[in-house]
């Protein structure tokens, strides 16, 4: 059971580590915690395992986690530089192209999942696991998607600097309608 200790320190937000995460390693701990922020079902959990792995393995693809003392996983980041073969960017393109934003996928480090244990919500891990793995990016803008609600998340994103591409963008194996969302890096800081 992960303890929710408080921490002002920016470095450790929430008393947890922020470092370098080997997300094929730990693929199960890591949906295990998208599980429980996302409300993923064993057979999405099943699913989203084999994209994982495929995803790490493309160029520039990294993650970072964030650990409490004992090394459990309280929350990850993870991306990699925009590709318009890429699956992802094949369903977003005509809707960023209809608001005259298709060339966000050019040049753009993608923010693929981020999530954050129940526990450690609201506590800073999200901005500092999006800001660290950003500010690594050779890239001058990031894109991202995100459900389509006013969220928690969306409130996060939209304080780091990122703004609306194109809203209700649907994907086959979703059942509610997402927002992409693009910013320029570095990312704003409160």
């Amino acid at each position: 059971m992960l303890s929710t200790p408080g921490g002002a320190d920016p470095d450790r937000p929430a008393g947890l580590r922020i470092g370098h995460l080997d997300l094929v390693g730990r693929v199960d701990e890591a949906l295990r915690v998208q599980a429980l922020a996302f409300g993923l079902s064993e057979e999405e959990v099943g699913i989203r395992r084999f994209i994982v792995q495929r995803h790490m393995g493309c160029p520039g693809a990294r993650a970072l986690g964030a650990f409490t003392e004992d090394g459990v996983l309280a929350g990850f980041v993870y991306g990699m530089p925009n590709d318009r073969a890429h699956w992802w960017s094949g369903v977003v393109e005509p809707y960023l192209r209809a608001g005259g934003h298709d060339g966000w996928l050019d040049g753009s480090f993608v923010i693929t999942e981020l999530h954050v244990h129940p526990g450690f919500q609201g506590r800073g891990v999200g901005r500092s696991l999006i800001t660290r793995i950003t500010d690594t990016a050779a890239e001058p803008r990031s894109i991202l998607s995100a459900i389509d609600t006013d969220s928690p998340a969306r409130g996060l994103y939209r304080s780091l600097g990122y703004e609306d591409l194109a809203r209700r963008v649907l994907f086959p194996s979703a059942s509610l309608p997402y927002a992409v969302m693009g910013a320029p890096l570095p990312l704003r800081r409160p």
